[in-house]
């Protein structure tokens, strides 16, 4: 069994998959791997499935499978697997970390300090405690946030497609009704046809209280034209991203040179910590196969 690693993982997994075959991470022996673990970087399109003929599993460390062409693999015998819980605890803290920096000015004050100016009268804070914050999604890694929320003595709604109770979110019955008088809004949307720019100019104008919003989940359910105008204007106060339509985005995306925005380059999931647990997970997928017989 030849099983390819194609992005980027923690650099003691090639080691602990030697146990199933040979391992390695020279992307041109694509046609002969069985296994292929792919990360966001690599697109595992129909030309890209159709160019690995021995291919029988393909794991994606990490949420979601959107640069995988599941339907299609699925369609040639290929098995389709991520690693959801892997990353819950490290995307669950930079988000907490990109909402707590925001009224705390903590880019702004240490920018003004390496600049030699003193903005301790200009830079005034608010508190977490009392805000109400609304999850857009309540799945692995929202429901962290909505923890680390609780903790800070916040106010937790939320809503998703697919869940109508949550022991750590009042849940609401539209995506509008929840954002309506959040004065924090975290997006942990999966990227499908319906979410993308969902969060767009009528979501924009459903909110009452100008809010920040932090998202973690995927930058294309932002409608970049929409926030930015939003931005300008001050209907949201704020936009925390660590996720873009590519990886990077193209130097023209209007979030880069908006006005009040906080933006990491993607690394909500590359924790060590998390790195470690993909590694854990995509162990026992190949096992697993291999015990089933599919490998």
């Amino acid at each position: 069994m030849l099983i390819l690693i194609s992005d980027a993982f923690d650099a003691s997994l090639p080691e602990k998959l030697q146990l199933f075959g040979e391992v390695t991470t020279d992307t041109s022996r694509l046609a002969q791997a069985d296994v292929v673990l792919v990360r966001s970087k690599t697109k595992c399109t129909k030309e890209y499935i159709d160019s690995a003929e021995n291919l029988k599993l393909i794991i994606r460390g990490g949420v979601g499978i959107d640069n995988i062409d599941k339907a299609y693999a699925e369609s040639m015998g290929i098995l389709v697997h991520n690693t959801p819980k892997a990353s819950s605890i490290a995307v669950a803290e930079l988000a907490f970390a990109l909402m707590i920096s925001v009224p705390n000015h903590v880019i702004a004050g240490h920018n003004g300090m390496a600049e030699g100016k003193w903005l301790k009268k200009s830079l005034k804070r608010t508190e977490l405690y009392g805000k109400t914050l609304c999850l857009g999604g309540i799945g692995n890694i929202a429901s962290k946030v909505a923890e680390r929320a609780a903790a800070f003595g916040m106010k937790v709604v939320a809503y998703d497609k697919y869940v109508s109770e949550s022991p750590v979110a009042e849940m609401k019955p539209s995506l509008a009704e929840a954002v309506a008088d959040a004065d924090y809004i975290s997006l942990h949307l999966p990227l499908t046809p319906e979410t993308k720019g969902v969060f767009g100019e009528d979501m924009i104008n459903v909110c009452k209280k100008n809010p920040v919003v932090i998202n973690t989940g995927r930058g294309p359910c932002v409608d970049a034209e929409a926030m930015v105008a939003a931005l300008k204007d001050g209907r949201i106060s704020w936009y925390a991203t660590d996720v873009w339509p590519s990886d990077p985005p193209s130097e023209d995306y209007p979030i880069l040179n908006a006005p009040n925005v906080t933006m990491t380059p993607h690394i909500g999931a590359s924790s060590n910590e998390n790195l470690l647990r993909i590694g854990d997970e995509a162990f026992g997928i190949i096992k697993g196969a291999v015990d089933g017989g599919k490998l």
